[in-house]
């Protein structure tokens, strides 16, 4: 078995892949996106992945060879970027090949069926690499442990930044600085501007709200959210902090949340099913009247991607696994007011023990 220098076993991972593809009827698959691509060679740049039964090859454009060839361990070949890449890429695929591909680039979806002897054989599915990926391999949970630790020191760091008269926008550059110099990097994440989210006062009551110039005063509770990648992998976390003293209300939502995160996270077994570790924290919100304001689900899958299969939601019909990597995050929004959010990275392990990654406080720390 070939490892590569990151101790990734491509040949584990291209036979995942591959058997998925194998259940749709397909027998080739070819790679576009930079967490496929990384997944299957270890390479996170810009390239084509062509897989089949005895090969892995792995197109690039000239400027990317010589670090592709450092990192990869496949045949690494060069083109010209554009066309020329997609021409090499299919010059390796089989006339009575039925092929896989995550690319939903229209133009480039077309020009592959216009080239094919049979368009008929081509297929989009991105499900093949999620349902590859949500079982981790030793390596990979490593790195989001790893990325974990990380965001608990940023964490400790919230305690001496987080102060009136700074902006959220300020608190986030101090986060990212201290974030680098540790060696983890904000992810690819396409539907915000801001690699992670400080939200203070009214601003806390939105999920996913973009730090703004927005400064920070007394009795302002700020939800702080990071999502970091080390060595190509993610982990999130979230703790919401108090700004001096606040009242009643606040910290019995706080209160709140923290129980149902608890309770959530004792759930969490091999082969639970996902809604029921949701209902476990939906239930307890639901019983102390703030059913309405706990707005999204309570987790996701981690790895590669920030959000990704298993869904840990209401309605999810799938069940946890040995080798699963979820996060656990209820919470709860006041409406132009205020929110809470309290959320961990965790691990089922091969023996299935439950590791919750986070290791910060979860109590309410008041600075």
């Amino acid at each position: 078995m070939i490892c590569n220098r990151l101790g990734l076993s491509e040949e584990s991972r291209s036979r995942k892949v591959l058997d998925e593809a194998y259940r749709m009827g397909c027998s080739t698959v070819i790679a576009f996106e930079p967490e496929d691509v990384f997944y299957l060679t270890g390479f996170w740049g810009e390239g084509i992945v062509v897989l089949n039964q005895s090969d892995t090859r792995l197109i690039v454009p000239q400027l990317e060879a010589d670090r592709a060839r450092s990192i990869a361990r496949c045949e690494v070949l060069e083109a010209e970027r554009g066309s020329s890449m997609l021409d090499k890429a299919l010059s390796f695929v089989a006339e009575d090949a039925s092929i896989c591909t995550d690319c939903n680039d229209h133009s480039i979806f077309e020009r592959m069926r216009v080239k094919l002897v049979d368009s008929s054989r081509l297929r989009y599915s991105k499900d093949i690499f999620y349902n590859a990926r949500k079982v981790k391999d030793e390596y990979e949970i490593r790195m989001i442990e790893h990325a974990a630790r990380i965001l608990d020191e940023l964490f400790k760091v919230c305690e001496y930044v987080i102060r009136t008269g700074l902006s959220e926008r300020q608190i986030q550059a101090m986060l990212m600085y201290e974030a680098m110099r540790r060696g983890a990097y904000p992810p690819s994440y396409r539907y915000t501007l801001s690699p992670l989210i400080v939200a203070s006062g009214t601003n806390s009551s939105l999920p996913h709200a973009e730090p703004s110039d927005r400064i920070l005063s007394m009795g302002d509770l700020v939800t702080v959210d990071l999502t970091l990648r080390y060595g190509g992998y993610i982990a999130d976390a979230t703790r919401t902090f108090a700004l001096g003293s606040i009242d009643r209300e606040k910290e019995d939502i706080y209160h709140i949340v923290r129980e149902a995160q608890e309770r959530a996270l004792e759930s969490v077994h091999d082969d639970v099913e996902c809604r029921e570790v949701d209902g476990a924290a939906r239930a307890y919100i639901e019983g102390k009247g703030y059913g309405e304001r706990f707005i999204h689900s309570t987790g996701h899958g981690i790895g590669l991607d920030v959000h990704e299969p298993p869904w840990i939601s209401r309605n999810s019909q799938e069940r946890l696994a040995r080798g699963m990597c979820i996060t656990i995050e209820p919470g709860i929004y006041i409406a132009n007011r205020y929110g809470v959010r309290i959320e961990d990275s965790l691990a089922i392990s091969r023996d299935g023990r439950v590791v919750v990654m986070n290791r910060y406080t979860k109590d309410l720390i008041r600075l």
